[in-house]
This record gives structure tokens, sequence and C-alpha cells, in this order.
């Protein structure tokens, strides 16, 4: 096969290198114990990802796609989480790989160390106190090529520099910042990515089959088909806060949520707004058939050491059944988990607030529901602040059984912000934040 044909590609291929990727000839089933919950919500069971170098992962998915690792691992797979049908093993995704920020006279710059990393779907085992790689497939354009992670548009998107923001990089329009990850029945892969913000089908190799955006992004050049079928006030979305959540209903539709409230009509509104949004999608129908407003509690309530709106964010949500969710609200230090039930009553899709004149916008409302917007109910489920063994930066649950999450952490590549990341020969000075699947037992069955 071709190092460039898209396929999913074996972990065996690095067995040679002596790191924790051979497919076990017997698979062990690895589960959660099954007894009935009592006390508080706690930690079950906690496995870590070995150190695998990412050049060699990298290089066995796509040949010569990484020259130079600067002694990065393997990490950023938690971005989010699916479960694979066997008990213990998941489905995840990479996000656009390793970034960070550099200041340069006094502004940020945004740095890509591995320009050429491609990312990737990751199925991974928990064995023990670890979590295998046991498969990985990377996403690939339509002629087999990688996607990338880097940004897409200038203007829109942040300039991507090198390690040490001292070099502009170009723009790649087939480049994903991946985030959540589902399978559907046909064995294929939904993706959200926060670029555009897209939605992403993806076949069970790897190939992009669709990258549906928001009308009017007009994103050309791609490797791939792109349909403008969201909605275009989706346009707004602040930079690095597109779609981060991901979930796939039990009828098959889709539901996808914005990280952070969109910037309507700038940036300081987004910024000090407590209401994102969700969409609802078809993939029978290839459109959007519903949109949500969901509040966010208080920051101070979410994280009581925060003071800033603008670090809320959601970056997961899990079906539950039915039309219920169970959605992640967070900071980089704290998390909790809601639960929500999407009333058809609460729809409003193209509406006024679809409309990027309409003032003041939802995003602007003090008190949405006073306003008469059909805000979504919802019920706290755990406050992970509460819960000891759980690790920061939580980006993918899945769900396990009836009392029973499995949560796993975005390490970012064990990389950090500033000039102080990588160290004089080029190498990275890794954070020691290690990525770590969690099962967490609730207090009561969801």
């Amino acid at each position: 096969m071709s190092p460039h044909a898209g396929g999913s590609r074996r972990v065996p291929r690095l067995a040679a290198t002596g790191l924790p990727l051979a497919l076990a000839a017997a698979l062990v089933a690895a589960g959660t114990a099954t007894a009935s919950p009592s006390g508080p919500a706690h930690v079950v069971r906690t496995a870590t990802l070995g150190d695998i170098p990412l050049g060699t992962f990298s290089n066995a998915l796509l040949r010569g796609s990484v020259d130079n690792d600067r002694g990065i691992d393997l990490g950023g797979i938690g971005s989010d989480i699916y479960p694979a049908g066997r008990e213990g093993e998941y489905w995840t995704v990479t996000d656009r790989g390793p970034n960070g920020q550099i200041k340069v006279d006094g502004k940020k710059r945004r740095t890509f160390p591995l320009p050429g990393f491609d990312p990737a779907i990751v199925k991974v085992r928990v064995t023990g106190d670890r979590l295998d790689v046991i498969d990985a497939i990377p996403v690939t354009t339509s002629s087999g090529k990688a996607v990338t992670g880097l940004p897409d548009q200038a203007g829109r998107d942040e300039a991507p520099y090198s390690y040490d923001a001292r070099t502009a990089l170009s723009y790649n329009p087939n480049g994903l910042d991946t985030e959540g990850i589902v399978r559907a029945d046909d064995g294929s892969f939904w993706l959200v990515d926060e670029y555009g913000p897209s939605l992403v089908h993806v076949s069970a190799h790897g190939k992009v089959l669709t990258r549906y955006v928001p009308k009017g992004l007009r994103l050309t050049g791609t490797d791939y088909p792109v349909v403008e079928a969201l909605p275009s006030v989706f346009l707004h979305r602040k930079i690095n806060r597109g779609f981060e959540g991901l979930a796939l209903l039990p009828g098959g539709d889709l539901v996808m949520a914005l990280q952070s409230p969109l910037s309507l009509p700038d940036g300081d509104a987004g910024d000090a707004s407590r209401t994102t949004r969700l969409l609802r999608f078809s993939p029978r129908k290839k459109a959007v058939t519903a949109e949500y407003a969901y509040r966010f509690e208080p920051v101070n309530v979410v994280d009581p050491g925060e003071d800033d709106t603008s670090e809320l964010k959601i970056s997961s949500i899990v079906a539950l059944g039915g039309d219920r969710l169970l959605v992640e609200e967070r900071t980089d230090n704290a998390a909790r988990l809601e639960a929500v039930r999407l009333d058809r009553r609460a729809d409003i899709l193209g509406g006024v607030y679809d409309d990027d004149t309409t003032s003041p916008s939802l995003e602007q409302l003090d008190d949405p529901a006073a306003a008469g917007v059909p805000v979504l109910g919802k019920r706290l489920v755990v406050d992970l602040n509460t819960v000891p063994g759980v690790p920061l930066k939580i980006e993918g649950i899945a769900h396990v059984d009836h009392d029973t999450l499995a949560l796993v952490n975005d390490n970012d590549f064990g990389m950090t912000d500033g000039a102080g990341a990588f160290d004089a020969q080029g190498r990275l000075v890794d954070s020691g934040v290690e990525t770590t699947l969690v099962y967490v037992r609730l207090s009561k069955g969801l």
C-alpha cells in the first residue's frame, strides 16, 4: 500500500521500536467494577499513555510527514474519546498537533513546531494502569495527503510560525484542528474542527469525505469536498474556540457544541457572554435541523478560583439516550458535568439570533430566558473539582455504563507557552503532563 493511500495503519509496524504499540494476540478485556455506587463520585481506575516518539508514530502513518519531532512524544489524543465496542477500548483523536504561543514585539504568535504533523484517529486500550495504542488512522485529503493541522485562511485564522516564532509558515486550506469524534454504524467517523468551525465526515480509512462549514466561509483550494451547510452566524466564532464537542444521538443525528460564545457583535461581547450554542445535524438530510442556546454557569461556580468569564468552555458532549446529553463546562483548572435534554421547543434555528445584525445579539443578553429565548434546562451530574485524582483539562468523556464515565485529558503534547518551551537546541522542555484516562464512578446513575 502506498504510504499516502490514507488507509488505516496497523500499529505492529512500530513494534520494532520497542514501544508499547503491538496488537496483542489475545485481546484482554479491561473492564470496570459493576457494584452499585455508594458515597461521593470517585476514581476507580487510572491508566496512562507511555512515551511514544511523535516522529516514529507519525511517519509510520504517513512516511516523511515529520522530519524532526524535537523530542515531542505522542499526546493530544485526549481531544475526545468514543467507545470502540470492546470493553476498555476507545477511539480518540488528536488535535492539530503541538502548538504554542510566543510573544514577539509584544504580540503573541502561534507556533507550530511540527508543521508536517497530521491529525490522527487513535484507538487505545486500557490494560491495567497502561493506555496502549492498538491502531491509528491518519486523516487525509481525497488524494491521500496529510490534511495537517495548519490554519486555513489568512485574515481569519491565526498566522502560523515556526517553533521559535521567528519564521512565518504557510497556511493550508486542508488544515483541521480536530476535536470531537464519534463513529457511525457504517464504520465512518465524524469529527468537529475549530477552524471553520466545521463538521467533518471521514471514511473508515481516514479520508475526508465532506467538510461542512458555515455559509459564506468561502474556503477554497481544498483537496476534498467542502459544503456550506451551517448557519452563517457561526462565522463569528472566536479564534481557537470553534466546535469542540460532538455527540451521536441514538437515531443517528449529530450534535455539535461551540466551545465558547460567538464574538457578536465583537470580541468583547463574546468574552463577557455566558451563552453558547449547540447545533443538531442530520447526516441523512446533510443539513442542520436545530439550534439551541446553552447557558454556562457563572465562571466562579465552575471554577471558584477564576473570575474571567472568557475562560468558560464546552469541551465534550456525550449522548445519554433519547435526546439527553451530558455537557462538560470547564476552565483549564476545573470542570462540571451537566445533563440536558434537547427540547424541541428550544429550537432557535433560523430565528432572529441567527441574523448577525440583530441587536442586542443572543450573546449580549444578560438573561436570555427573561428575554424570551428558550435556553436549555440542565441538571448538575458531578462537579469534577470535588473528585480526587481527576486530571486537569479533561476534553474527552465517554459513557461506560449507567454510573461510570471514562475521562481523558488533553496534555498538549507536553508543550507550554513562551520562549522557554524549547531548549537552545530546539528540543522540547516537557511539561511532564501525561495523557491519562480515568474511570469515575458517579454517586448515582445517569
